[in-house]
């Protein structure tokens, strides 16, 4: 480049102040690790999800796929039930896509966009890219809905993640449902359940009664479908027609599609692999708290789990456990989670492993 020209003359100035989002490592190609540190399901996706997969790769990849996948959303209504059409669906490439075309759709430069915090770290980045002016406010003592402190904010668009990511809690759905109410002029309420199989109830039920209600959910965690990139959004039908006039166009392959509609249809599998999940949560979280960690109840498919005192700290941890060939996330960033590591629930030998390599650094710190 010539010494004379400078990016930043082109880039816009938000882009040029932004960090810009840091997805959890990657290992290596051919590196071998236990990988607890993206959340992905431990589990492959069931034998006909595969199958259904192999059977969309032939001759039709040449042609585009399904611009709305509206077989999917077929599949997704009559499998899901609570009343839902098709037309109230939409899919995304992730779920990220999904909260991406909901900024496009509903936020001007300026706007307001509220979430809590600490919460999912991508929302910042994607309200700054798209002009808005992101604001948090602290979640309750109690992990409930801080009300009239979103409300004061004046915002045109309203996250909520649950379970809540990193912290695993869940805010009680009559608390999401006050919030419709009280933002019902003024504001989207945007429900986020990328961890909803995972919890005790969802937020699907609420959509009838709250026109300003919006659930987006992912395939990457409990459909084992990370590596294909679906989101799914649910939503009153009048507000789909017009995001997509906002989406991508051919936004989900056609490889993708067929991953997800297998993955309905074959609903029933998925149900012991959660099971499974959940138990091995509750395993992990007690034998933490064996070891001296502060764990709280998680109703996602992790923990969020502050570091024994007087010992390692969480980035000491961090290090510690990869020098073993264990992968976890450590948010150090974010003052208020410097202490805490987020561990993904893997399979019952992985969090075995982990364990072990938990005793070995506890004697040698």
């Amino acid at each position: 480049m010539d010494h004379d020209m400078s990016v930043q003359q082109w880039v816009r100035p938000e882009i040029l102040a932004m960090a810009g989002y840091t997805p959890g490592e990657q290992p290596k190609p051919g590196e071998q690790v236990i990988k607890l540190n993206t959340n992905e399901n431990p589990y492959g996706p069931p034998e006909a999800v595969k199958q259904a997969m192999h059977a969309a790769i032939h001759d039709n990849l040449r042609r585009y796929p399904s611009p709305d996948g509206y077989g999917v959303r077929e599949a997704a209504a009559r499998v899901l039930g609570h009343g839902l059409t098709p037309e109230q669906i939409i899919l995304g490439n992730g779920s990220d896509d999904l909260l991406t075309m909901l900024l496009r759709t509903f936020i001007d430069p300026g706007q307001v966009v509220a979430s809590m915090e600490p919460t999912y770290t991508l929302y910042e980045a994607l309200v700054t890219i798209q002009g808005g002016c992101y604001r948090s406010v602290p979640w309750q003592p109690d992990g409930g809905l801080p009300l009239e402190g979103l409300v004061a904010l004046q915002p045109k668009l309203i996250f909520v993640t649950r379970p809540n990511a990193p912290t695993g809690h869940v805010v009680p759905l009559e608390q999401v449902a006050a919030l419709c109410q009280a933002v019902a002029q003024s504001a989207v309420v945007v429900l986020d359940e990328a961890y909803g199989d995972f919890a005790e109830d969802h937020g699907l039920p609420l959509l009838a009664a709250h026109p300003n209600l919006i659930i987006t959910r992912s395939a990457s965690k409990s459909l084992s479908l990370a590596g294909m990139r679906i989101g799914i959004g649910f939503m009153h039908a009048d507000v789909a027609l017009q995001m997509h006039k906002v989406r991508d166009s051919y936004n989900v392959d056609r490889v993708a599609q067929a991953a997800l509609l297998a993955a309905y249809e074959n609903w029933s599998d998925y149900a012991p692999l959660i099971a499974r999940i959940k138990q091995q949560r509750q395993w992990t979280t007690t034998q933490l708290r064996k070891r001296g960690f502060e764990v709280k109840d998680s109703y996602g498919n992790f923990v969020l789990a502050r570091v024994p005192q007087g010992g390692l700290d969480g980035l000491q941890w961090l290090e510690s456990l990869k020098k073993r060939g264990i992968l976890i996330r450590y948010f150090g960033s974010i003052p208020q989670l410097s202490e805490f590591l987020r561990i993904t629930i893997g399979t019952e030998e992985e969090m075995a492993l982990l364990m072990t390599a938990i005793d070995e650094i506890m004697k040698v710190a």
